[in-house]
């Protein structure tokens, strides 16, 4: 699993009224990079919650800000495994602007059943890819 990348245009909605992207919106660029991520990987989550009761939930997120993006940029969302282990999955994330560094993330996502909320092992469709 080599690192995997998503374009993101940045709109309105992703702003604060400088133009400027609001903080919690990279946290939105994070988010669907890893989905898509799981979905280039063959891992539906529809299919995931409904078949086999599981699905993931950020239980840590440390992110750093290094310099802006602004209203109609063109970002690029990257994300790269670090690792897993039983119920928990790390991953590295950045967000770029023409190669340059805006966001680093790393992010942890644990794996629970759908109707306990209790951590459960993550599923053989994502552990048979690494």
């Amino acid at each position: 699993m080599g690192t995997f990348k998503i374009p993101v245009r940045v709109y309105w909605e992703d702003t604060d009224a400088g133009r400027v992207v609001y903080y919690a919106s990279y946290l939105k660029f994070l988010e669907r990079a890893r989905t898509e991520w799981l979905r280039a990987l063959g891992i539906d989550q529809v299919q995931l919650l409904r078949e086999e009761r599981l699905q993931f939930v950020v239980v840590e997120a440390n992110v750093r800000y290094h310099r802006p993006a602004r209203f109609d940029d063109e970002l690029v969302v990257s994300v790269t495994l670090e690792s897993m282990r039983g119920a928990s999955i790390s991953m590295g994330q950045e967000v770029r602007r023409a190669g340059e560094l805006l966001v680093s993330a790393t992010v942890r996502a644990a794996c629970i059943d759908a109707e306990t909320l209790k951590p459960r092992p993550l599923p053989r469709a994502l552990t048979a890819k690494s």
